[in-house]
């Protein structure tokens, strides 16, 4: 028997449409709350697979606490960092098309990481808890047309990889290993998790009646 939380003052410390559709979808009433933290962009320094996902998780911590900060009355915040990982090479977000283009061409029939660091507080009582998300990605082989026309579509210069897997994206994408929410930035169970560590759930915070279905 879960336990009706649906009054608790719920933040999502993210400008991320992504993020929002998916709490929307689940019934959740929260207030959007971005947090000034800058967010590297562009082919990162190579890096292992271990210090991708620390630092992921890092940088969520960060736009955390850059909410928390400011807030004056308790609640729940929820923040999350996102990046494609190839390889050894971190993918941020495009500086420009160009850069786009390039990203997914180095995309082009491989297969690559998505890594989405997640921190989340109760600031009533102080708790935090945080982790991460990898889900493997392999794209289809595209070719330069199909990668013109999708950055024309998309105008992808603010996701990382430079791509999305909703709409056009889902071209893109031959199989996925792993939670496919956490592809579009806000992997949901371990979202949940991480909830419970805090005592309550995703289960507990939804309501019925704002629900949304495809």
């Amino acid at each position: 028997m879960t336990t009706n939380r649906r009054n608790t003052r719920i933040i999502l410390a993210s400008g991320s449409p992504r993020r929002r559709a998916l709490l929307e979808a689940l019934g959740l009433s929260f207030e959007v709350v971005v947090s000034d933290v800058h967010e590297p962009g562009g082919m990162l320094p190579r890096l292992t697979e271990t210090e991708a996902a620390a630092g992921v998780i890092s940088n969520a911590r960060m736009k955390l606490d850059a909410v928390v900060a400011r807030l004056d009355t308790p609640a729940l915040v929820i923040a999350a960092d996102t990046l494609v990982f190839l390889t050894d090479h971190i993918l941020g977000k495009p500086a420009d098309l160009a850069e786009a283009r390039a990203m997914l061409a180095a995309l082009s029939g491989r297969t690559h990481e998505v890594i989405t660091g997640l921190a989340v507080c109760d600031t009533a009582s102080g708790a935090v808890a945080e982790g991460a998300e990898i889900t493997e990605v392999a794209f289809r082989q595209l070719s330069s047309a199909e990668i013109e026309c999708f950055v024309e579509v998309v105008n992808p210069v603010d996701r990382a990889g430079a791509y999305t897997v909703d709409g056009p994206g889902t071209l893109l994408v031959e199989r996925y290993n792993g939670c496919y929410q956490n592809v579009l930035g806000l992997p949901l169970i371990r979202l949940d998790l991480l909830l419970h560590e805090l005592g309550c759930s995703l289960f507990d915070l939804m309501d019925p009646a704002r629900c949304r279905f495809l």
